[in-house]
């Protein structure tokens, strides 16, 4: 699997809205999951290293930010009849085993990822209350094993966000696997 970084943030820059089904069976759009302070919108899936070693924290960090009036929302957009691994049925147990206490939502035609520039996971979009983009960085230094005591880059970036509309000038690229495109038919 082949590391990928994200692409500096385009401050300002606003979200594509979708209609995704989540592994609750609801479908959500961006509209559903706006916070009142901001939105934090991460592509990740089920069997990539680098989110498997952060995803209690990650959840644990989603949960602050909800408590701070951040919406939040996973999408997972990897082709999944040749990752089995990230089938629906499988983002369904992820999501509980870990507790997400965010809707995890099904991008088959990987429309989203593509309106979005997503290119690895995870890809964090951190968005302001007027949804205009503030954050692509990473979530922590953690690579394919969490980093213990790492500081907490996308907790503290989205904390600023909601409190100011503004997230940090300087920010460090996600890294992860590559999004698994599916073949052109």
């Amino acid at each position: 699997m082949a590391a990928m970084e994200t692409p500096v943030c385009e401050f300002g820059w606003t979200p594509a809205d979708f209609a995704l089904e989540g592994t609750d069976g609801k479908t959500y759009t961006l509209a559903d999951v706006a916070g009142p302070n901001g939105l934090l919108v991460m592509f990740i899936c089920n069997h990539c290293p680098y989110v498997r070693a952060v995803v209690d924290r990650l959840v644990d960090d989603v949960r602050q930010l909800q408590d701070a009036g951040v919406g939040a929302i996973a999408i997972m957009s990897n082709d999944t009849e040749t990752y089995p691994d990230d089938s629906f049925e499988n983002m369904q147990a992820f999501a509980r085993q870990h507790g997400f206490t965010f809707p995890y939502v099904i991008d088959e035609t990987q429309q989203v990822a593509k309106a979005y520039g997503a290119v690895c996971t995870p890809d964090f979009f951190g968005f302001n209350k007027d949804l205009e983009l503030q954050y692509r960085g990473r979530l922590d230094e953690s690579r394919k094993q969490a980093a213990p005591n790492a500081k907490r880059e996308l907790l503290e970036a989205m904390t600023q966000v909601a409190r100011t509309g503004q997230g940090p000038r300087d920010q460090i690229p996600s890294m992860g696997c590559s999004i698994k495109w599916k073949q052109a038919a």
